[in-house]
C-alpha cells in the first residue's frame, strides 16, 4: 500500500540526511509529518473500500427514521424510548440520513425541466445554466445594455465559480433567473435574486 512505500521512501531519505544532501531534511520531515500520514491512511480506506464497491443498507435512511419515530410514539414510556426519539429527532442526524440517502440514490446534480417541444423555429438559442453556488460568489458582472436595456454578463471573473463551470459567457443575456423573468429589472435587483 502506499504507507508501505512511504516507509521505504523514508529509510533512503534518513541515509541521505546523514550526508547531508540539500533539501532532503526538510522533504523527510515533510514525508514524516502527521497531517500527511492520516491523509495517506484516509486515502487507502478509501481505496479499500472502493475496491469492495460497498452497496447502501437501504435509499431511504431518513424515512425509516421517520417509521421509528411514529413506532416510538406508541411505544409505553421508558428511558431508553425517550433517549432513542431525543437521539432520531436531533437536526444533526437528521441531516446525517439525509445525506446518506442523497449518496445512495446518487442524486447529486440538481435537475433541470425538460424543454418545451413548441419551440418556434426563429426562436433565438437558449442556455438553461444550472449553477449550485453554496455561500460562494458566482464570479461574474452584470450591466444593462445601453441600447436594447438587457441584462447580460459584463464579466466572468476567471477561477470563479461561472469560470470554473464555463457555463457564462461575456456578452450572455440573462432572461430569467431563479423562475424570476428579469426583462425591465435593474441590475441591482437581478444581484439580489442571483
Amino acid at each position: 500500500g502506499v504507507s508501505h512505500v512511504l516507509t521505504l521512501v523514508l529509510q533512503e531519505l534518513s541515509l541521505l540526511c546523514k550526508r547531508d544532501v540539500n533539501g532532503v531534511g526538510m522533504l523527510y520531515d515533510l514525508l514524516r509529518s502527521q497531517w500527511l500520514q492520516a491523509l495517506l491512511k484516509i486515502y487507502e480506506c478509501l481505496q479499500h473500500y472502493l475496491g469492495k464497491r460497498p452497496a447502501p443498507v437501504t435509499l431511504q435512511a431518513r424515512a425509516l427514521s421517520r417509521e421509528v419515530l411514529e413506532l416510538l410514539r406508541e411505544a409505553p414510556p421508558a428511558a431508553d424510548t425517550k433517549e432513542l426519539r431525543r437521539l432520531l429527532r436531533a437536526p444533526h442526524l437528521k441531516a446525517l440520513l439525509s445525506a446518506h440517502d442523497t449518496v445512495a440514490q446518487k442524486d447529486f446534480e440538481p435537475t433541470l425541466p425538460p424543454l418545451p417541444d413548441n419551440i418556434p423555429e426563429n426562436e433565438e438559442a437558449m442556455r438553461i445554466v444550472c449553477l449550485v453556488k453554496n455561500n460562494q460568489p458566482l464570479g461574474a458582472t452584470i450591466k444593462r445594455h445601453e441600447v436594447t436595456g438587457d441584462i447580460t454578463v459584463a464579466r466572468v471573473i476567471h477561477g470563479g465559480l461561472a469560470d470554473r463551470s464555463g457555463l457564462l459567457y461575456a456578452g450572455d443575456k440573462l432572461v430569467e433567473v431563479n423562475g424570476v423573468p428579469v426583462e425591465g429589472l435593474e441590475p441591482e435587483q437581478v444581484i439580489n435574486i442571483l
